[in-house]
């Protein structure tokens, strides 16, 4: 990944997606915003508890960088829904209930709200669909990766092989705990222990690419722990009551 900054907008991009200027995409930090403490700065999500006024503000500033007319994001619920934009929404919309969004729009950008889940771009240059996968622990359980690429084929006539999947910061090996993980995950996960109950979420999802029929040329992982670095991004897990930073992607004329 390599990091780059719009005035005091800190974010960062992808290696694998830096040669199709077609698409754009940035994982947000969490500075540059108007946010107070406790939801310094960079907060994009109305579910915090934050300014709504003050929200917008920090999602406007994302829109125009992305360069995006519209920015969606969903109110994620830890489930398995996907949510198709077929069409140019309200802005700021959110649909209820989605923890996946797809679309062949240009100029439609995708966010997925983070405080230690991941977020997974993908990308299909052949047909020119972009998605935008919200996976915590309970999406591993539920394989919303594997579902969102079966939607993306379903929708779009992608074929697995040419996606490019991106897994962006977020809870790393070396802080996800889970003393329950009997009850939580079942026995095919627990393979992914790494240490006495701690687990590589990052392999998980992986893997659940791989099964989907992704290449493993075309999985890029930021490996970084969300948890590990507080300074650049917002943790439920170090923080408890905190802001969510955003990954963005969109289909545009390349002039990001």
């Amino acid at each position: 990944m390599q990091k780059t900054a719009t005035g005091p907008v800190e974010f960062y991009q992808f290696d694998l997606l830096s040669n199709f200027p077609e698409v754009t995409h940035a994982v947000f930090t969490r500075r540059g915003g108007v946010s107070p403490v406790p939801f310094d700065s960079l907060n994009v999500s109305y579910q915090t508890g934050d300014d709504a006024a003050l929200i917008r503000k920090n999602r406007k500033t994302i829109t125009a960088i992305i360069g995006a007319t519209h920015l969606v994001s969903a109110h994620q619920v830890h489930k398995n829904g996907v949510k198709i934009i077929g069409h140019f929404p309200e802005s700021d919309n959110e649909p209820q209930g989605f923890d996946a969004l797809l679309t062949h729009f240009m100029d439609v950008a995708l966010m997925i709200k983070q405080a230690d889940c991941q977020a997974i771009i993908l990308y299909d240059p052949r047909c020119q669909a972009i998605g935008n996968v919200h996976c915590g622990w309970r999406g591993n359980v539920l394989d919303i990766i594997g579902h969102t690429v079966q939607t993306m084929a379903e929708a779009f006539g992608s074929r697995p092989q040419d996606i490019l999947a991106c897994i962006s910061p977020s809870l790393g090996p070396c802080c996800a705990e889970f003393k329950n993980f009997q009850q939580e995950f079942p026995p095919s996960l627990w393979r992914y222990e790494v240490r006495p109950d701690h687990f590589d979420l990052w392999a998980i999802s992986r893997d659940q690419l791989l099964s989907a029929g992704i290449l493993p040329e075309h999985i890029e992982m930021a490996g970084i722990c969300t948890k590990c670095h507080r300074d650049e991004f917002f943790s439920y897990r170090g923080e408890k009551i905190t802001g969510r930073f955003g990954t963005v992607v969109a289909l545009s004329n390349g002039a990001f």
